[in-house]
């Protein structure tokens, strides 16, 4: 039942979000939309070498999405790269291959986990991780052109 995805801490999450805004000198932004529900994400995120030193977004979505990109802010900061692509693929597979959420400080991702019975809400769901693994490849691939290059 579609009352089952928006439960009580899903509304508690939507409606409390940290970090709201955006960074005045950013190492990366990135966009992710959802065309299927029109929600979209963006983030602005700082690195110091692989680990997140500050994170702000502007989020223009859904429950399900304001509720994602608020587990995330409330973690993000202190967490590395490899983290961060691990967890949007445990994400990923809770939703679409009904794999277990993750553990630890990502714990309360569970709340999204009957959101994968409604595949039309994966999308706005995962904005927020494809988002900031997007900008995680950016800040990458300016770490490995040459200094000239970044000019």
């Amino acid at each position: 039942m579609l009352n089952d995805i928006y439960n009580k801490r899903i509304i508690e999450l939507a409606g409390n979000i940290p970090r709201l805004g955006r960074l005045s000198d950013p190492d990366a932004t990135a966009t992710a939309h959802s065309k299927l529900c029109g929600s979209t994400v963006k983030v602005d995120l700082k690195m110091s070498g692989d680990t997140v030193t500050d994170f702000a977004h502007d989020v223009k979505a859904c429950a399900l999405g304001q509720a994602s990109s608020s587990i995330m802010a409330s973690q993000i900061v202190g967490s590395t790269a490899s983290e961060l692509r691990e967890l949007r693929e445990t994400v990923r597979r809770m939703l679409k291959e009904n794999g277990v959420p993750p553990q630890g400080k990502w714990e309360e991702i569970k709340f999204l986990e009957p959101v994968r019975d409604y595949k039309a809400r994966h999308a706005s769901t995962l904005l927020t991780f494809d988002a900031v693994v997007d900008a995680i490849g950016q800040i990458e691939a300016k770490a490995r052109q040459p200094a000239a290059a970044q000019g």
